[in-house]
């Protein structure tokens, strides 16, 4: 081995050392709380209970008991060697277990998730945040807390109205809550140590134009998530019309109570947990978030171009984790007598998609720009083909041979949370295949 070979993996060792050691006295400078001075959500239902009902079964609630994401995240920190990478897979925690890991345990996704305290495995919860203040890094989970003692002592709890009153608990204005970053700090990760963007979505509204510098413009991630409800989807592209209401029985009444369905895109794991509400919510916000157009001047040419725009994300389409999220272009060309003549994106007997399929997606790569599936290998974006917030794309599809006059021409963008090929990497009981949903369709006669 060459001197400056041997420069550079000393250098990389030092800097791995760096990296664990800041990352164990992170960690353990974090360990602010004990868990008894969290307000168990029981306790906040006594009072809150419309709010505790939509909080309940929603994605929140769920974050430490999603199966999806503790048998894949458990599953992927199987087998890793390089210690950098091995410090982002024990990470999870952070923003699932939130309560447990400012207060302890669990301190990575490797520990016995089933000795994690009660309280703790009901994700991100009401005094979670609530008594939140504000913000030291708008990644990873920066929140910055000042929790009560118990119950017989609760502290302050922070919230949008400058008038509350309880006989429980301090109350105080906060206008943080009002804002985007209160949300954003779990929603935008970073790789701990290569500092790749592994979920971008505050980044993705922040520099979209829902984040307009007039104050009359601009929505916020609480302006359409915490609008939603039954039957209003509360998208850029659907009305958002305020929720009137009382945050307790027997308290004023206002124009507006937040709701805390917190619903996104996940239309199966609510479901394992009786949230069917959930899951038609998003449903609906799903199908508002996306339009579909089509130019087929170009068929004589052998090609079809696809318009997909964003109407009601405020951030791309999809978001999260966009490497494993799968929206898609599935395209069918009928002749006159129903035969299929072409199709693109259709699924195959395994459910899965061909190589041709155009899917809107994130992709990550190691450091010799080699793909990966698994985010703690992530030391770079290679491609990004998701829709930004208000923004189209133009695909061009070849389809071989021009349609005759008669034919039957249908698109379809459809999106499922993850592909069988991930779920059924992971050992033990096969998940069943996420549900597909349609997002948006066009169909004409040629």
């Amino acid at each position: 081995m060459n001197r400056q070979k041997k420069i550079e993996y000393i250098l990389i060792a030092c800097i791995t050392i760096i990296m664990v050691w800041a990352a164990n006295t992170t960690a353990s400078s974090q360990n602010y709380f004990k868990i008894e001075q969290f307000i168990h959500p029981d306790t906040c239902k006594d009072c809150h209970y419309e709010i505790f009902e939509q909080w309940e079964n929603s994605m929140h609630n769920l974050a430490h008991k999603d199966p999806v994401y503790t048998r894949i995240s458990q599953f992927l920190r199987k087998g890793l060697t390089n210690e950098q990478e091995i410090l982002e897979a024990e990470t999870c925690v952070k923003c699932h277990t939130p309560v447990g890991y400012v207060s302890g345990f669990p301190k990575k996704i490797s520990d016995d998730l089933s000795k994690t305290p009660s309280i703790a495995t009901l994700g991100i919860q009401c005094d979670y945040c609530h008594s939140a203040q504000k913000v030291k890094q708008m990644y990873n989970n920066g929140l910055v807390l000042n929790p009560g003692s118990g119950e017989d002592d609760p502290g302050v709890k922070y919230g949008p109205f400058d008038d509350s009153e309880s006989d429980f608990h301090d109350t105080a204005f906060s206008k943080f809550h009002t804002d985007s970053r209160v949300c954003g700090t779990c929603h935008d990760v970073k790789h701990v140590a290569f500092g790749t963007g592994l979920e971008t979505t505050y980044t993705e509204w922040k520099e979209s134009p829902y984040n307009s510098s007039n104050p009359e413009e601009k929505i916020t991630c609480q302006g359409c998530h915490m609008y939603q409800r039954p039957g209003i989807p509360a998208t850029g592209s659907s009305p958002r019309p305020e929720n009137p209401g009382s945050a307790t029985d027997d308290s004023k009444k206002r124009p507006h109570i937040f709701t805390h369905n917190f619903t996104g895109a996940n239309a199966f794991v609510p479901g394992m947990f009786k949230g069917q509400d959930k899951i038609e919510m998003a449903v609906e916000r799903l199908q508002n978030a996306a339009a579909l157009s089509m130019d087929t001047s170009k068929l004589e040419q052998k090609k079809l171009d696809i318009i997909v725009t964003n109407i009601g994300a405020g951030h791309s389409i999809p978001t999260g984790v966009g490497d494993l999220r799968q929206v898609w272009l599935e395209i069918i060309i009928k002749d006159r007598d129903n035969k299929i003549v072409f199709q693109q994106g259709v699924l195959d007997k395994n459910l899965e998609l061909g190589n041709d399929a155009v899917i809107f997606r994130a992709v990550f790569g190691d450091e010799n720009g080699n793909e990966v599936i698994n985010l703690a290998k992530a030391r770079q974006v290679i491609k990004d083909t998701r829709i930004k917030a208000k923004q189209s794309v133009v695909r061009t599809i070849d389809i071989f041979k021009t349609p005759e006059k008669g034919s039957q021409l249908t698109v379809r963008l459809l999106y499922r949370s993850i592909s069988p090929k991930i779920l059924n990497m992971i050992p033990g009981e096969q998940f069943k295949p996420m549900p597909v949903i349609e997002m948006e369709k066009i169909e004409i006669i040629l």
